[in-house]
Order: C-alpha cells, then sequence, then structure tokens
C-alpha cells in the first residue's frame, strides 16, 4: 500500500485584486502540491481577499521549508497568512471557573475523537474540577482569587501565561471562566483567545442573561463564541446558536437549555479554528466551514 501524501492548509487574506487565485494555485504547483479542498471569499466592502486551502505534496515537503518558499509571495500581495501542516493538533489550555458543563463537555469530545485538539492542562481560579482533569490525566492548575486587587489579578495572569508558554499552547479558551481578563492579557492572546457567552449577543451583555431574557419574554435564547478582546463581550463573533422557548419556562429551565446551546457553540468554534477555518475580518471573522 502506497503511502498518504502528506497534507497542508494555508489560509491567507490580503488587499483585493485581480491575480491573487492564479498566482496561490501557481505556487502550489511549484511545489508539486494538488489540491483537495478552496474556499474563498472577497469583502466589496472592505475590498479584501480570503483563502483557505487545503492540498497534498507528491513529496514530504517539511513545513518551514513551504513557508519559506511562500513568503516572498506572501510579503509581494500584503498578505496575512499561515500555513500549517494538516495533522498537526492546536494545544488547547482550558480556563473554567465552578461551571463545568463545557469543560465536560469539552473533554469528552477529545477522549471520543470528536475535537482534533490537544488540551495539555486546565487552569481555574477554584479547585471544583481538579478530580475531573485528574481522569483525564491532565495537569490542573489552581490559581486562585481571593480578592480582586489589581496586584493579585496580575500576579494570577502572570502564571496563566507560564502555564501557557512552558506548554507551547496555540489557543486559550475561557469555557465559563467567571474572570474579566486584564487589558495586557487580552493583548498578549489577541486572535488566539476564544470565549463561550450565555447569550445571542449582541443582546443581554454581561451577568445573568437567562435571566435578563426572561424578563424581557423573548422566545429565543442563545449562545456566542467570539474572540477575546479587552472590550467586554465585544470580540469577534466565530459561532452562535439558539434555541427556542415559551412563556412557561422559569429562568432556570432556560440556564439549562442554554448550558447544552453554549457547549454545542464553544465546540464548533474551537474546532473551525484549530481547522484553521477562521479568518479574522476587522472586528468580524469569515468562517470557512
Amino acid at each position: 500500500m502506497s503511502a498518504v501524501p502528506p497534507r497542508y492548509i494555508l489560509k491567507l487574506s490580503c488587499p483585493d485584486q485581480a491575480g491573487i487565485v492564479h498566482a496561490v494555485t501557481g505556487f502550489l504547483l511549484a511545489q508539486g502540491g494538488n489540491i483537495l479542498t478552496s474556499a474563498q471569499h472577497g469583502d466589496a466592502d472592505h475590498r479584501r481577499f480570503f483563502m483557505r486551502i487545503e492540498f497534498e505534496c507528491s513529496q514530504a515537503t517539511p513545513v518551514p521549508a513551504l513557508q519559506a518558499a511562500f513568503a516572498p509571495l506572501a510579503q509581494q500581495l500584503q498578505m496575512d497568512w499561515e500555513l500549517v501542516g494538516r495533522e498537526t493538533k492546536t494545544r488547547v489550555l482550558l480556563l473554567v471557573s465552578k461551571l463545568g458543563h463545557c469543560l465536560n463537555d469539552l473533554l469528552f469530545r477529545v477522549q471520543t475523537g470528536h475535537l482534533p485538539i490537544e488540551i495539555p492542562a486546565i487552569v481555574s481560579n477554584h479547585r471544583d474540577f481538579y478530580q475531573l482533569a485528574a481522569s483525564h490525566d491532565i495537569p490542573f492548575h489552581h490559581f486562585p482569587l481571593l480578592n480582586s486587587t489589581a496586584e493579585q489579578k496580575a500576579a494570577q495572569e502572570r502564571k496563566i501565561r507560564e502555564v501557557i508558554e512552558e506548554n507551547r499552547i496555540d489557543l486559550v479558551v475561557l469555557a465559563r471562566y467567571m474572570q474579566i481578563l486584564s487589558g495586557e492579557m487580552c493583548e498578549y492572546l489577541s486572535g488566539r483567545a476564544i470565549n463561550i457567552h450565555h447569550s445571542f449577543l449582541p443582546s443581554f451583555k454581561g451577568a445573568r442573561p437567562y435571566h435578563q431574557a426572561h424578563e424581557r419574554g423573548v422566545k429565543l435564547i442563545g449562545a456566542t463564541a467570539h474572540y477575546v478582546t479587552s472590550d467586554l463581550d465585544e470580540g469577534p463573533i466565530i459561532e452562535q446558536e439558539v434555541a427556542r422557548i415559551d412563556h412557561s419556562m422559569p429562568p432556570e429551565q432556560l440556564v439549562a437549555i442554554g448550558r447544552d446551546t453554549e457547549c454545542v457553540t464553544l465546540a464548533r468554534a474551537i474546532q473551525w479554528h484549530a481547522e484553521h477555518r477562521v479568518l479574522m475580518n476587522g472586528n468580524r471573522t469569515v468562517v470557512f466551514r
């Protein structure tokens, strides 16, 4: 049986102009590449072009060599780009507080092979889920916040950064981590931190959104997965999901329904990020599903 050719993913965005697809596909042909899937989008409002290509090469070319070969074209066309090996798994750090439904769901999806990521560590400001982490053989780091002083928060975030750097983390996921990250931490994690908000943003921001929704008598509730920025609950949205409710349901039932929605929404966003399907477009995203 012949060996399967190595596969790669190239994603890029750049100012829109004629010849981009020709230039990129010509480069791949010159490298012995064969395109397996291709998706593209032109944003007419901002005159910006987006593209994601999955390809294989007849020869097992190292990723750094492909990156070095592509760099001059990327510079010429002013690209923001990324070229990776398809089989390289994204290393994810999970942050959690005292609500563990998203954490438990993600761990189960990884364990059963339905979410193609690695989880080298879990961080929490509480000890509630250290046994759950241990059952999956994942190191659990308890960094408490006994009060909300700026000094203690800065010290705690320094410890989180140490975990990120020691474990070569690619993506940080706030799996119902009920702490607001500092502006400095948000800048450090720009484009590589995802939060799940228990509301269909931009409605019902902040705390207790399901109770806010109940008071307004809405017929749909939802969840939003978005990139973390220093503007609370304002980061670029990756995925949203909704569930239908009615007037007979108390807030507690909305919370239960919402938690299922949060799990599904967060898992999709993480998978799309890990598969390099999400491209930033200012305060929005382009998602090639």
